[in-house]
C-alpha cells in the first residue's frame, strides 16, 4: 500500500494541491525514520517476540493512512503558557503538505516492525529447514498486495477520491492488526506446544528449535567484514523500492502510457514478483541466499536497462516483466542472507542495524528521482544511476563469504 500504490496518488495530489513531484517524493525520504528505529525495534523483537511489535507497528501504519484521509487546514492554535495561565495565539498554520509529511512519518515508524524483520524471525523459528521456500511464500504477500492494492487504490480514487483511497488502506491494516494479535506466535513454549500437531511443520522438533536459536551476537558481528559487505549489498538493493518501484507509474505515464496502463505495468511487476519470490526462495536453499541475491540484482539491472532504452510499448512491457522477475526475490533474500550468515539468535538486532544504514536509499532515491524528473521531464538518468548502484551491490554480495556457523545458545525467555 505504501510503496506499490504510492504512484497512484501522485497525480491526484499534484492536481489538488499543486505540489511538485519533488515535494511529494520528499515524503518518501522521511523513511529514514525507519532506518533509525530499526535497531531499537529489532532489539524489542528479540526480547518480547514478534506479536506485540507487529500489532503496535501495524496500528502506526493504519493511523498514518487514516490521518492522511482527513487532512485539513488548521487555523490558529491556542497554547497555554503556564504557570501564569496567560494565553497567546501565534499564527501556526499546518499546511496540507506539512500534514502529509507528518502522517508519512507515522507510516515509517510502523514499517520496521510490520514487514521484513518479523517475517524473517517467524519463518526461521517455525520452518528452519525449509526457510527459503517458506520465506518466498510469506514475502510474496508484499507482491500480492501490489497486485491487489494498486487496482483497489486506483479504483477507489477514480470512484470516490484519494482521501477514500487512504481511508480504505487504513481500515484494511486495522483488520490485519487484529488477525496478527490472534494468530502470530513465536515464544519457545508456543512453538514446542505445536510439535506433532496435525498442521505443524513436519520438521518441527527440539533439535530444529535449538538450531534456530543459534547465532552470533551483535558484538561479534560488528567485527566481521562479511557484515559490512552484506550491509552494502542490502543498502544497494533497497534502491529498488525507493528509486524504481515508487516511480514506475509516474515514469510509464511520462512515457505516454494511460493511467490504467501504468497501473497495469505495476501490477505486472507485482505478479512477476510473486513468481520471483517463490523461485528465489527455493533457489536460496540450493545455491545459498547470498548468491541468489547476486542473481536477483543482476536480473533487476537487466530489466532497468531495457526500461531506459525502450522506445516502444512492446519493449517497455518486456522491461517491466524482466525487472519484476528480479525485483521480487530481493525482499525474501535480504532476511534469508542475514539468517544464513549470522543465525537467528540476534536476528532482529542485526537486521535492524543493517536497516539503519538503509536510510541512504530512502533519502537519496526519491529526491534523486524527483529532482531529475523536475529538470528533465523523465526518469532515465535516475534509473541509470540506480543501475550502477545495483551492480555495486552485486559485487559486494559476491564478496560476503559467510563466517563459520556458531554453536547454539539457550533460547531467551521473553518478559
Amino acid at each position: 500500500m505504501a510503496q506499490y500504490a504510492f504512484g497512484s496518488f501522485v497525480e491526484p495530489l499534484e492536481q489538488e494541491f499543486g505540489w511538485t513531484r519533488t515535494q511529494i517524493n520528499f515524503s518518501l525520504t522521511l523513511g529514514l525514520t525507519t532506518g533509525f528505529l530499526s535497531p531499537l525495534v529489532g532489539r524489542w523483537m528479540d526480547r518480547f517476540g514478534a506479536r506485540p511489535v507487529m500489532v503496535i507497528s501495524l496500528l502506526f501504519l493504519a493511523a498514518g493512512f487514516l490521518l492522511r484521509a482527513v487532512m485539513t487546514n488548521a487555523g490558529n492554535v491556542t497554547i497555554d503558557t503556564s504557570p501564569n495561565l496567560i494565553f497567546w495565539q501565534p499564527d501556526i498554520h499546518f499546511t496540507f503538505l506539512t500534514q502529509f509529511y507528518l502522517f508519512s512519518l507515522l507510516l515509517f515508524v510502523g514499517f520496521p516492525g510490520a514487514t521484513v524483520m518479523p517475517a524473517g524471525r517467524l519463518i526461521s523459528i517455525w520452518f528452519s529447514r525449509t526457510r527459503g521456500r517458506m520465506m518466498g511464500i510469506v514475502t510474496a504477500g508484499n507482491n500480492f498486495g501490489g497486485l491487489t492494492m494498486v487496482p483497489l487504490g486506483t479504483f477507489v480514487i477514480a470512484a470516490a477520491s484519494w482521501r477514500w483511497g487512504y481511508a480504505v488502506f487504513g481500515l484494511i491494516i486495522i483488520g490485519i492488526a487484529v488477525a496478527t494479535w490472534y494468530l502470530v506466535r513465536d515464544r519457545p513454549a508456543d512453538v514446542a506446544k505445536e510439535n506433532n500437531k496435525r498442521w505443524s511443520p513436519p520438521e518441527l522438533d527440539a533439535a530444529t528449535a535449538a538450531a534456530a536459536a543459534a547465532g552470533y551476537s551483535m558484538k561479534q558481528v560488528l567485527r566481521m567484514k562479511t557484515f559490512y559487505f552484506i550491509t552494502i549489498g542490502v543498502t544497494a538493493a533497497m534502491f529498488t523500492y525507493t528509486a524504481v518501484l515508487t516511480q514506475l507509474i509516474p515514469h510509464l505515464e511520462a512515457e505516454g502510457f494511460s493511467k490504467n496502463e501504468a497501473a497495469a505495468g505495476l501490477s505486472i511487476v507485482a505478479a512477476c514478483g510473486i513468481i520471483s519470490k517463490l523461485v528465489f526462495g527455493r533457489l536460496s536453499e540450493t545455491i545459498t541466499a547470498r548468491w541468489a541475491a547476486v542473481l536477483s540484482l543482476s536480473i533487476q539491472t537487466a530489466g532497468l536497462v531495457l526500461l531506459v532504452i525502450s522506445d516502444g510499448t512492446s519493449m517497455a512491457w518486456l522491461a517491466v516483466i524482466v525487472f519484476g522477475l528480479g525485483f521480487g526475490g530481493i525482499g525474501a533474500l535480504i532476511p534469508l542472507t542475514v539468517t544464513e550468515a549470522f543465525g537467528i539468535r540476534y536476528f532482529g538486532s542485526i537486521l535492524g542495524t543493517i536497516s539503519m544504514v538503509g536510510v541512504l536509499p530512502v533519502v537519496i532515491g526519491p529526491l534523486m528521482a524527483g529532482i531529475i524528473f523536475d529538470r528533465t521531464d523523465n526518469y532515465d538518468l535516475a534509473f541509470g544511476i540506480t543501475i550502477v548502484i545495483f551492480m555495486v551491490g552485486a559485487v559486494f554480495m559476491t564478496l560476503a563469504s559467510p563466517p563459520r556457523r556458531p554453536t547454539a545458545e539457550p533460547v531467551p525467555a521473553y518478559t
